[in-house]
């Protein structure tokens, strides 16, 4: 007959439980909520959640109750900041906190035509996506048409430009409806998102790879495996440490590449945060060779050209062993490969 010992081994928190404590500390323990990057980071965290289809107990938006309850007033003092506590509001009762109150604010923000202040058509596509998931349709001749006529100039993302890459992915989210329904992309938006895709794979940037990622996927498309493969790796990352946000916290990659998760079948929110403080940090496997081919093709000068496979060798010899690899898997993971270089080149400037 064995002796058989028990021990009282540390249980790995379930995903809900996770969630519930990032909540807890993106609502209580890393920013005053009067802080307007209290409203970006949580309008951020509760809309990931909220698109990513997460399951929450009642509990875990407990802390956001007297957010919830405050928010007419905020949104009457603080106007310019409509679509985060829209956004705010309207997730929150997707998610299972409160009921109407976000048609009425809705109501009010149209009526008070907030979103007549904005510049940006990608604003206002966010604002007509906004007050859209009450009921609310604006009048904006022509924006949709903006938006694709955007999207589909490839030649923009074939050059590092990361303003330019995430309103692509974020216009492809609100034509989405943050894949609810088709975009109905045409082939050079697809083109674009690849395009931003190979140069955030080639600058190791997993922010906007998984972004471009979850877009593709909105769009009715497999993104890339050797892209999403890189993902997952690096998600294996992140440290969650037990004190406030800083200036260097890695909480927007952390969420981001958790999202994408969700929609690859792979294990978002690594990692168990503490309750009562909460700082992400992230280590970074390697640099990617991106701004080493762009000085080197800025320096060749009139010797550009636009023909990867003559340009090959030399680019080879100048972004080193790691950026190699790094360059010959993008090259692997796209049939655009080709023309994305073409215009990366820039041979014809």
């Amino acid at each position: 007959m064995s002796n058989v010992v028990s021990l009282d081994l540390p249980r790995r928190k379930s995903l809900p439980e996770r969630q519930a404590l990032l909540l807890q500390n993106f609502a209580c323990h890393r920013r005053s909520s009067d802080d307007v990057f209290w409203l970006k980071e949580n309008a951020e965290i509760l809309n990931i959640l909220a698109t990513g289809g997460a399951q929450l107990a009642g509990a875990a938006l407990e802390p956001y109750t007297q957010v919830y309850d405050g928010l007419e007033e905020r949104l009457r003092f603080f106007p310019q900041y409509y679509r985060f506590l829209l956004s705010i509001c309207l997730d929150l009762e997707d998610l299972g906190l409160g009921k109407d109150k976000g048609t009425a604010l809705c109501h009010w923000a149209s009526q008070a035509g907030v979103a007549e202040a904005e510049l940006s058509d990608l604003q206002r596509a966010e604002a007509r996506r906004l007050l859209s998931r009450r009921g609310i349709e604006q009048e904006d001749r022509g924006l949709t048409e903006r938006l694709h006529r955007f999207v589909n100039r490839s030649d923009t993302f074939a050059l590092p430009n990361k303003k330019a890459a995430y309103e692509l992915t974020h216009i492809v989210f609100y034509l989405s409806e943050y894949g609810a329904k088709n975009p109905h992309l045409e082939e050079a938006a697809l083109a674009s998102l690849e395009f931003a895709g190979l140069l955030a794979y080639l600058d190791q940037d997993v922010d906007l790879l998984a972004e471009i990622c979850v877009a593709m996927r909105f769009a009715g498309h497999f993104p890339s495996l050797i892209w999403e493969d890189w993902i997952a790796r690096e998600m294996g990352g992140f440290v969650l440490r037990a004190n406030g946000a800083g200036p260097t916290d890695a909480y927007h990659e952390y969420l981001v590449t958790s999202w994408w998760a969700g929609f690859a079948d792979h294990s978002s929110f690594p990692g168990t945060p503490s309750d009562a403080g909460l700082h992400i940090d992230r280590h970074v496997s390697r640099r990617g060779p991106l701004r080493a081919m762009s000085e080197y093709m800025f320096h060749l000068g009139s010797a550009r050209r636009g023909d990867w496979e003559r340009m090959r060798q030399g680019l080879t010899d100048a972004v080193g062993d790691d950026g190699v690899e790094i360059l010959f898997g993008a090259e692997q993971s796209s049939d655009r490969f080709g023309a994305f270089f073409e215009g990366f080149a820039r041979a014809g400037s």
